[in-house]
């Protein structure tokens, strides 16, 4: 598991679990390196983890990675956890869940959270015999350790460099399943069968990005954009319609604010509406606001993961309000364009008569 926390994860580790266990394999690792995540996926995890009828141990690696958030609970969560050198584990405090933009959560509330999920990992790391009271510091107060600091505080049971040292210590460790039993690791020899996400599991966690799923909206919206304007190019159209789906799949795996949404789809129409109604520029400016406000509140909770880079949106914004000014400007060009063709255009000039004017000539 290498990045953000998300339903496709959870998709990703039950079907490796449940290959481990028809392979009748000692254990299930876990390789893991995240900032942390979505709760409701984070749980579904740790329930598969925990009712799994083999061992499952979570590895925090390369060198340099980190369990943060929400990979602080599946690194306790494990029947043995491991990190390699240099490699850190932390920062659980559950960030606001109000939206940005919008009233922030009572203190109340916040304290519900907080207690909820300090109740939570207490859980897990009683259930595994870990250090209980630096798990809930971990939530309530947001601190960390390094590998030796979590080897030392009984926060993690070892720390192995490679993959292949951590396959030899872990040779003749005993665990507790869920069921009761107790399973005596045996992977001396033992081969290393790796299991990777599928092609389509790698595309739809790829897409699964607050970033990449604004992307995926603002194209779908552009290419409607361009068919209703121009009616028959069909192209823009279906690039659009195949933009839009995968957006609004996208969308469903995060906490999508729907005001933000709404707000995206009136820019449009207003960039829409610019172009039939001309306004000077007036619609315009009103569908660069409600893009950039759309924008901002798209992603509910205040975890930089759940939000759109402002780069992002700065930069959609100023290519749509360039694209559709420079659009403004040609109709309006257009408007006072003097006629090429038709009696217009021969007011006030001289002309040649070849026959005779009657009554005058």
């Amino acid at each position: 598991m290498e990045g953000t926390i998300n339903p496709i994860l959870v998709d990703y580790i039950e079907r490796g679990i449940d290959r481990a266990e028809e392979a009748n394999a000692t254990a299930c690792i876990i390789q893991l390196d995240t900032p942390g995540g979505l709760d409701t996926a984070m749980r579904d995890i740790i329930k598969e983890m925990v009712n799994a009828r083999i061992p499952v141990v979570v590895y925090v690696s390369p060198s340099g990675a980190r369990a943060a958030s929400a990979g602080v609970f599946i690194t306790m969560a494990a029947h043995v956890a491991v990190m390699a050198p240099n490699t850190s584990i932390g920062a659980a405090h559950p960030v606001s869940i109000g939206a940005e933009g919008e009233q922030q959560v009572s203190e109340t509330m916040q304290e519900k959270v907080v207690n909820d999920a300090a109740a939570y990992i207490r859980s897990i790391a009683e259930s595994h015999g870990r250090n209980m009271e630096w798990a809930e510091k971990a939530v309530r107060e947001s601190v960390s350790a390094s590998e030796k600091e979590a080897l030392e505080l009984n926060v993690i049971d070892m720390v192995a460099p490679t993959l292949d040292i951590l396959i030899s210590q872990l040779d003749g460790i005993e665990v507790t399943l869920l069921d009761g039993r107790e399973v005596t690791l045996n992977t001396r020899g033992a081969a290393i069968v790796n299991f990777d996400m599928s092609t389509i599991e790698d595309f739809l966690y790829t897409i699964a990005d607050p970033n990449i799923a604004y992307i995926l909206l603002s194209l779908a919206m552009l290419g409607i954009f361009v068919e209703i304007t121009n009616p028959g190019l069909i192209f823009p159209g279906v690039v659009g319609a195949i933009c839009l789906l995968m957006a609004f799949y996208a969308l469903g795996m995060l906490p999508v604010n729907y005001a933000g949404v709404l707000l995206i789809v009136l820019a449009f129409g207003l960039f829409i509406a610019e172009v039939f109604t001309t306004t000077f520029g007036l619609f315009t400016a009103g569908g660069v606001t409600a893009l950039v406000f759309g924008s901002i509140i798209l992603f509910k909770g205040g975890s930089p993961l759940l939000r759109v880079s402002p780069w992002l949106i700065a930069t959609v914004a100023i290519f749509m309000g360039g694209l559709f000014a420079l659009i403004v400007n040609r109709v309006i060009h257009a408007q006072r364009r003097q006629a090429a063709t038709g009696w217009e255009d021969l007011i006030g000039k001289r002309a040649l008569v070849k026959v005779a004017l009657n009554p005058e000539g």
